[in-house]
Order: structure tokens, then C-alpha cells, then sequence
């Protein structure tokens, strides 16, 4: 059984940076892309950042140059550096891996999301 386990969200003030983790654990066959999403109260859960497993990223409009994903293989762990934030960052982040065993089955894992909170 796959599981998400996401740390290091918590109450930053405008400004400051936090750095989110995210590991799986239990049997996997093979993780594609990795990615974080958001989700502010009220609002539709919007991607943020994805890393692919050649280590290509996009982002968000909103988070790019100030955001940092990355990828650990052999940990299977995602990562988010998020520097220089900002109130309107604040929500629940999920990170969310795609993994691979067919093209027919190529199902997506969620982390329970954790709390980002920035005050200004």
C-alpha cells in the first residue's frame, strides 16, 4: 500500500520561507512526475509546481522564481523551497506523485495535505 506523507508546512510571517517534504512509503513499481498543489479555503485546488522524472519543473505563474521543486529518486521524496512568501500563499498543500506501471494503469497518490500559513 502507497503512501504520502507530507511535513513542514507551518506559520511563516510575509517574507520568510518554508521548505515542504514528501515521501512515500509501502511498494511502488515507479513514480513519473511528482508535484504540489494548493488548496485555499473557498477556492479549487490549483497545481503549483511539477517535476517530471528527467527533472524538467514548471510552476505556477504565481510561485515562479520563488519557488523551488525538487526531487530525491532514491528517497522518493518531492520537495518545495518556497522563499519569499506571501499572504496569498496561504493554504493546505498536497503533493501528489503519478506513478507508472502500464499505460493502462497509471494511478495518482495524494499526501494529506499540510497547513501553510502566512501572515503579513
Amino acid at each position: 500500500q502507497v503512501q504520502l506523507v507530507e511535513s513542514g508546512g507551518g506559520l511563516v510571517q510575509a517574507g520568510g520561507s518554508l521548505r515542504l517534504s514528501c515521501a512515500a512509503s509501502g511498494s511502488i513499481f515507479k513514480i513519473n512526475a511528482m508535484g504540489w498543489y494548493r488548496q485555499a479555503p473557498g477556492n479549487q485546488r490549483e497545481l503549483v509546481a511539477t517535476i517530471t522524472s528527467d527533472g524538467s519543473t514548471n510552476y505556477a505563474i504565481s510561485v515562479e522564481g520563488r519557488f523551488t521543486i525538487s526531487r530525491d529518486n532514491a528517497k522518493n521524496t518531492v520537495y518545495l523551497q518556497m522563499n519569499s512568501l506571501k499572504p496569498e500563499d496561504t493554504a493546505v498543500y498536497y503533493c501528489n506523485f503519478q506513478a507508472y506501471y502500464s499505460n493502462l494503469f497509471r494511478p495518482n497518490y495524494w499526501g494529506q495535505g499540510t497547513q501553510v500559513t502566512v501572515s503579513s
